[in-house]
């Protein structure tokens, strides 16, 4: 196996981990470089980003790791790109530590947030294969977006009751505010394809898990040049709750024939009153949404 140069952008609320330690350790034994640069403050992802292309143009980088959550791994594909020209793919792969509360991202790829060690080590070893890249408004998403009903459900969630309750907390949080909540009416097109009327939420997969591993795009493929995108119409019984009970259980397995489903490269949204999006888990606000791919931009250690 060929010696392997592997930065590690550290979310700083693991630095302490004892398994991240053990991991690095492990991949070190195995005889590849592991270089690690943790996070401390808002905005150092963007700059350990730039640092890492200046540092590979002197001395290889083979693979940036992001280690911590799907909202970190938005943080440093978007940072690597938004650092480089226009239509300039980046230089070196990208490969998952998965240190936080969902880990959506990392799940499809298999890895077993348990086992960080054999994590590290999958970096390492796994091939580099090309991934699809999602954009809205011009801002990129590695996993999926979401919008509606569920992400304001998603983001009002108490990070301590995401940790304690996993996928269930954000039933409860949504059953808690649902007075303060109500569905969204816009209008959806693509290649193809118009939908019109109130949705409680939407989501636009290039993975297939998001929510703590709720399946809202199950056929979605990371490499396969289209999105996958779902629609949760308002049901008419206008009974949400149990519309909810139903997704955060079995995700959209469980409510065949309610759900509009369509795999489509572009997509454009308009909404009659600001809605939340949300990119990774990255919150966006806004009533007009255009919504791409960039096809095989990235290659991921998968």
């Amino acid at each position: 196996m060929a010696k392997q140069h592997l930065r590690l952008i550290l979310n700083g609320k693991s630095a302490g981990r004892p398994d991240v330690r053990a991991a690095v350790d492990a991949v070190r034994a195995m005889g590849h470089d592991v270089s690690v640069r943790p996070t401390f403050e808002s905005g150092d992802v963007a700059r350990l980003c730039r640092e890492a292309l200046r540092d590979h143009a002197e001395e290889k980088i083979d693979t940036l790791v992001s280690a911590g959550g799907d909202g970190t791994l938005h943080e440093v594909v978007d940072a690597v790109l938004k650092a480089l020209p226009e239509n300039e793919k980046p230089p070196f792969s990208f490969a998952v530590l998965p240190l936080g509360t969902a880990n959506d991202f990392a799940r499809h790829i298999r890895l077993d947030p348990q086992d960080i060690p054999t994590c590290l080590r999958f970096a390492a070893r796994a091939s580099a294969k090309p991934m699809d890249v999602g954009e809205v408004n011009g801002c990129v998403f590695v996993n999926m977006a979401t919008g509606g009903f569920g992400t304001q459900v998603t983001s009002q969630t108490d990070p301590k009751l995401k940790r304690a309750l996993g996928g269930a907390a954000y039933l409860f949080t949504g059953l808690h505010r649902f007075s303060e909540l109500s569905a969204c009416e816009g209008r959806i097109e693509a290649e193809g394809f118009n939908w019109e009327g109130a949705f409680v939420a939407l989501a636009i997969g290039n993975g297939r898990r998001a929510g703590g591993g709720i399946r809202l795009c199950p056929k979605a493929k990371l490499d396969d040049g289209f999105l996958d995108l779902t629609i949760l119409p308002m049901p008419k019984s206008g009974k949400v709750t149990d519309l909810l009970a139903t997704l955060l259980d079995r995700g959209v397995d469980g409510l065949n024939g309610q759900l509009v489903m369509r795999k489509a490269r572009n997509i454009t949204i308009q909404t009659q009153k600001p809605v939340q999006f949300n990119l990774d888990g990255e919150p966006m606000n806004g009533q007009d949404w255009k919504i791409g791919i960039r096809h095989h931009w990235i290659e991921m250690r998968r």
